[in-house]
């Protein structure tokens, strides 16, 4: 039986194919009942999952990381698709095409892998440039920094989803250097490209992408100064301060204490790559977010948990289209024909430069 895609499933359609268990919870509904909360994934995205019945022996035949096969029903629920499943079944992993579980960067591997050869021979500082050259001539870790994705769940999650970030942060530095006077571009296109060096080692994404043990317990940014650091001492006479401000940009690009950032930004370099981090990041997030409901036909997307707003798909690009559709009230929201008297709404916090804050036990990096 050919392999049915996350993203190919519409409202209505029976499910019957292999996934991957993302996430697996088993939870009491409010009439007392236990059932089985799942999120199951392929390469094109994942979907969530409900199983009903019988949850408690099913329970005990799969977990996390295992593969399934799983037989239900797709429908659209609080604009969000999900499976209810009626079977669920192990499958060994020798009978599964691993190739079809692993999302990959839409961008071509030999493409990004070019464009980094490049932008490192482009480099004119000769002791950056020479650092990076030790970097590219390290195959184990070349093949680990072009498969790495760029984070768990918050943005560029998938395979090659690393380099696709710290390319795109190159380009966004090449864009804002010439508006301003003074500034090392080459220290913040190293800085961009290695600024997330560190998850490597954070993740592993062998089936599915989760964090290691010396993720867990060091984290990217100290694991990423240290290879920072052990490269540099390859270095003929390295400059101490042009270390310093390098190792800097790593420990500082998260912006503040409480997003588990070391060192807040204390350089000119260091304060732009937190800044064009953290649009790259979001943006990447909001599109994959609006991305996964190509299902749905409304206006807004689904609820977003980090952010905590839905976002409008519409954007003005349909040459008039969207006036005639019916604007449909978002679940939590009140569409209102006027304003609201003051005092009346309270505002939600505003989508500031870091919308991390209150959520810093969230393993999100």
């Amino acid at each position: 039986m050919s392999k049915q895609f996350v993203n190919l499933i519409k409202d209505r359609d029976p499910v019957n194919s292999v996934f991957l268990v993302k996430d697996k919870i088993l939870a009491m509904a409010k009439n007392g009942k236990p059932y089985m909360n799942l999120r199951l994934m392929d390469k094109s995205g994942d979907v969530e999952a409900k199983v009903w019945d019988n949850t408690e022996v099913l329970d005990k035949q799969f977990d996390k990381d295992d593969f399934v096969r799983v037989r239900g029903k797709a429908s659209v629920y609080m604009n969000k698709m999900q499976v209810v499943i009626a079977e669920i079944v192990k499958v060994p992993e020798e009978d599964v095409v691993l190739a079809d579980f692993l999302p990959e960067s839409p961008r071509a591997g030999t493409e990004m892998r070019q464009e980094l050869t490049e932008t490192v021979a482009a480099l004119n500082n000769p002791y950056l440039r020479k650092l990076m050259e030790s970097f590219l001539s390290d195959e184990i870790f070349m093949g680990l920094y072009c498969q790495a994705p760029a984070a768990k769940g918050m943005h560029h999650v998938y395979l090659g989803g690393l380099l696709e970030h710290s390319l795109s942060l190159v380009k966004l530095v090449k864009s804002v250097v010439p508006l301003y006077s003074g500034i090392n571009e080459d220290l913040l296109t190293v800085g961009a490209l290695l600024h997330d060096v560190g998850k490597i080692y954070e993740m592993s994404f062998a089936r599915a992408i989760d964090y290691t043990d010396a993720g867990k317990l060091l984290g990217h940014i100290t694991i990423g100064v240290e290879l920072v650091g052990e490269k540099i001492h390859l270095v003929e006479g390295f400059p101490r301060e042009l270390a310093l401000l390098l190792k800097h940009m790593l420990l500082s690009h998260h912006g503040q204490y409480e997003y588990g950032s070391p060192k807040r930004p204390k350089t000119v370099e260091a304060t732009i790559l937190n800044y064009l981090d953290d649009l790259d990041s979001k943006i990447n997030g909001i599109q994959t977010h609006i991305a996964k409901e190509a299902a749905s036909t409304s206006r807004w997307s689904a609820h977003h948990r980090l952010y905590d707003r839905y976002f409008f798909k519409s954007n003005g690009m349909n040459e008039g289209r969207d006036e005639e559709q019916e604007v449909v009230c978002v679940p939590d929201e009140t569409c209102q024909t006027s304003p609201p008297e003051q005092g009346e709404r309270k505002e939600l916090q505003s989508f500031n430069n870091q919308p991390l804050k209150g959520l810093q036990n969230l393993k999100l990096f």
